[in-house]
């Protein structure tokens, strides 16, 4: 865990004050954890002597720190040693040329700095895109754009499976976790509770009032958990925060109580990404 081992963190890249984080441990490992690299090492170990001296470098988590910081410290020497950042903990620096521009260099100069496209500009027509979507194999209800355009997509407002599923259904960046990190912690599932939101429109039809437990399901599974009834989504869609830990009984009725979106969502992946679908999910929900 990131609170049993040092690390070095930087910046997100956009603002005009640089800074660097230099992460010590607050604990130590708890149990049988371990930190990812020693997992990797011990399983390119496992692999064999060459897959493991190839992998670790001979280099312990520790020295692999101090490598990379020396390679950023021969590109900067402005920056604090090593030693320094770890006694110090956190290292600010303003930009001297003022806030971040994105692109600048293309901006300033378009042809000396073309971008990594095709055509070396912003593209509103991708000739990639084109040309994904007349070589790979896509089913009737997928679509590849080489455009910005709406394409209705498979579990979408107009798919067939409304007649018994009538909401959509998507889920969204919760604020007391990162993805599926700390939602564990009983604080914050207390502070911040796991709910469906949905329109009042849709909650009067159903009977549902805030706060009430529902069901929310499809041929795929059920989840339990209460609603939250609000104007601020539209009729017709309903949205879970993603992340949320599964809490069911796989040898039972294999109902979720712990509100995760995954349990509704298709195994199928998306066209273009094949990442996981979970903001086009189509759901029935009802009061318990």
């Amino acid at each position: 865990m990131t609170v049993e081992q040092e690390d070095i963190i930087p910046n997100d890249y956009a603002g005009n004050m640089g800074y660097l984080i230099f992460l010590q441990p607050v604990t130590s490992e708890k149990f049988e954890r371990k930190p990812i690299y020693w997992i990797l090492s011990e399983v390119a170990k496992r692999l064999g002597p060459d897959v493991y001296q190839k992998f670790t470098e001979g280099r312990t988590q520790e020295q692999w720190l101090q490598h990379l910081y020396a390679k950023m410290l021969a590109k900067d020497p402005a920056l604090p040693s090593y030693d320094e950042l770890k006694k110090m903990g956190i290292y600010k620096r303003k930009d001297p040329n003022g806030h971040f521009v994105a692109y600048k260099a293309f901006r300033d100069d378009p042809e000396a700095n073309p971008l990594k496209t095709p055509s070396g500009k912003i593209e509103i027509y991708s000739s990639r895109l084109a040309e994904i979507a007349r070589t790979w194999e896509l089913e009737k209800d997928e679509v590849i754009s080489p455009l910005p355009v709406y394409a209705s997509t498979f579990e979408g407002w107009n798919s067939p499976e409304r007649r018994t599923f009538p909401l959509q259904l998507f889920g969204f960046h919760y604020k007391s976790r990162t993805h599926s990190t700390y939602g564990n912690i009983d604080l914050l599932k207390a502070a911040c509770r796991q709910e469906v939101w949905i329109n009042p429109i849709d909650a009067q039809k159903r009977g549902i009032a805030n706060g009430d437990m529902v069901r929310v399901f499809n041929h795929r599974g059920e989840v339990r958990l209460p609603a939250k009834v609000t104007p601020r989504i539209l009729p017709g869609v309903s949205a879970m925060g993603q992340g949320a830990w599964h809490e069911a009984n796989m040898s039972g009725d294999k109902i979720d109580h712990g509100g995760c979106v995954n349990t509704l969502t298709t195994l199928r992946p998306s066209p273009l990404a094949k990442g996981n679908p979970q903001h086009t999910n189509l759901v029935e929900i009802e009061k318990i």
